[in-house]
């Protein structure tokens, strides 16, 4: 037993930071409630976490290589923790966004070096018991955010979600500084400042860009302005990466078709798969009434089928090509989010259940083959940039499928609203906010069971259009998985030094 505590450490943290990818969907209502939120706080206390995340995967990987990987692990779960503190004594919107991106920054830390540090603790067959493991404890976690966080928002209130990881970061730090050895990367690795920056300029711009545009227009200066900064960021990374002796991520790897289809699919899994809960959640709570609680159990299903497919598939399906696993989970997502499309006015909690079971199915055929099927479209000496590659797109897909979806799903509103109030796209925006209950109290008790209608009808008609582009994502994605993802090597990428390979970046561990 003793050779697993390592892995017991990795798994707390990586269970925890993921965990707080989704465990604040159920508490937004409270949260707005609370600290006076727009939708655009909202939006932020979900997005600014994946952003984080996404935006410096790369980047605290490569430092972690140069400094070591327990290092940055361990420093990574002390700064998560203190934001956490942070994020729960929170007095104000604008503080809990900023501390939800310093808790994404420790975040950032920690998730990079998961891998790594497996990488570095097992060998053979145990490192593949150790891999399937993370994976599992990694898929369960997301589902399972708005299951925790609803019992903790009704039983103790929305700022234990956040003050439930200072025990579990105070175990991650002395089990990892107990059992996990220290390891680096090959000598003489430096980080990339350059591609570091210019990657996190372009997520936070194109993020902060679609969040805003419901508000000043898709086509105002400003939405123009920062999409186009967004634009040349990303232009100066692919620059910075062909020209690094030790880039984050070789651009060259994106001549091979399989591992651009996989880095669509990672997008597309946490888009599809999750980017609708914040708004599912929102409806079940303040226009069907639910507490938080119920609103969380409502997406069981969701976590449930994940765990189950997951778990089962590993054994039934071991063997089966990856792009068939990855490819046809990415469908049944696509068709998930289509089940949960059919929603109208008079449509109860039990209305996108069978949606929500079919997409956890999906999530649970892509999660532990999606990191296969990036290893298996790189070359050997590339699996650890391939590794820290998915999980950076995974998290920039969850981060700009809530905001793109939101932004469908307040514009689909504001037309239902249209003709029933003044101010339809003010009135939608407070209603996806969670603001249904205020807009009712301003409504004369004679009326309010027909605004009570009206409202319903809009929410119910902006969640069907964020639905079915969830489900055009990941159809879109799967497809491009199954004609794409093929078997056999990978296309060779030169290394440095006459083709002698390069270090990694953002250790995946499976090439140590």
């Amino acid at each position: 037993m003793r050779k697993w505590w390592p892995l017991v450490a990795v798994c707390l943290g990586t269970f925890m930071l993921l965990l707080d990818v989704t465990i604040v969907t159920v508490a937004l209502p409270e949260m707005a409630s609370g600290l006076h939120a727009s939708l655009d706080g909202l939006q932020w206390v979900v997005d600014v976490y994946a952003l984080a995340l996404a935006a410096l995967l790369l980047g605290a990987g490569a430092t972690a290589d140069a400094i070591g990987r327990r290092r940055v692990y361990t420093a990574g779960t002390v700064v998560f923790a203190a934001a956490s503190l942070a994020c729960g004594l929170s007095g104000s919107a604008g503080m809990l966004v900023a501390m939800r991106a310093l808790q994404g920054v420790g975040g950032a830390a920690m998730f990079a070096t998961t891998l790594s540090l497996l990488g570095a603790a097992y060998q053979g067959r145990e490192r593949g018991v150790a891999f399937g493991v993370w994976g599992a404890v990694s898929g369960a976690a997301a589902a399972l955010g708005p299951v925790l966080g609803g019992v903790l928002t009704e039983d103790l209130g929305w700022r234990w979600i956040f003050f439930v990881n200072l025990p579990v970061s105070v175990a991650a730090v002395a089990l990892t500084l107990r059992v996990v050895t220290e390891s680096r990367g090959a000598a003489g690795r430096r980080v990339d400042v350059a591609g570091t920056a210019a990657w996190t300029l372009f997520a936070g711009t194109a993020t902060y860009a679609v969040i805003r545009a419901d508000a000043i227009g898709w086509g105002s200066a400003r939405t123009l302005g920062v999409l186009a900064v967004a634009v040349v960021a990303l232009a100066a990374f692919w620059l910075a990466e062909r020209r690094a002796e030790h880039p984050l991520l070789d651009p060259r790897l994106f001549r091979s078709a399989s591992f651009t289809a996989v880095m669509v699919a990672a997008f597309a899994l946490n888009a599809a798969a999750f980017g609708l809960l914040p708004y599912t959640s929102i409806w079940l709570q303040t226009v069907l009434g639910f507490s938080p609680l119920a609103g969380g159990l409502v997406l069981v299903p969701l976590a449930g089928a994940s765990f189950v497919v997951a778990a089962v598939g590993g054994r039934l399906l071991h063997g089966v090509p990856v792009r068939l696993t990855v490819g046809c989970g990415l469908l049944l997502i696509a068709a998930g989010a289509a089940g949960q499309a059919w929603l109208g006015a008079g449509s109860g909690w039990f209305a996108p259940t069978p949606g929500l079971l079919v997409t956890g199915a999906g999530v649970g055929l892509v999660t532990p083959s999606l990191s296969q099927a990036a290893l298996a479209s790189v070359p050997p000496h590339r699996a650890g940039m391939a590794g820290g590659a998915v999980n950076t797109f995974r998290q920039l897909g969850y981060a700009l499928g809530v905001a793109l979806f939101g932004a469908l799903a307040t514009s689909r509103m504001a037309h239902g609203l249209t003709g029933h109030v003044p101010d339809p796209h003010g009135a939608s925006r407070a209603l996806a906010g969670g603001g249904a209950p205020r807009l009712l109290a301003h409504v004369p008790a004679a009326h309010r069971a027909a605004a009570g209608h009206v409202l319903r009808a809009a929410f119910t008609s902006g969640l069907d259009a964020a639905a079915w582009a969830a489900a055009g994502v990941g159809l879109v994605a799967g497809a491009l998985v199954l004609w794409l993802v093929r078997p056999g090597a990978p296309s060779p990428v030169a290394g440095s030094g006459g083709g002698v390979p390069r270090p990694v970046a953002a250790g995946a561990g499976a090439d140590r």
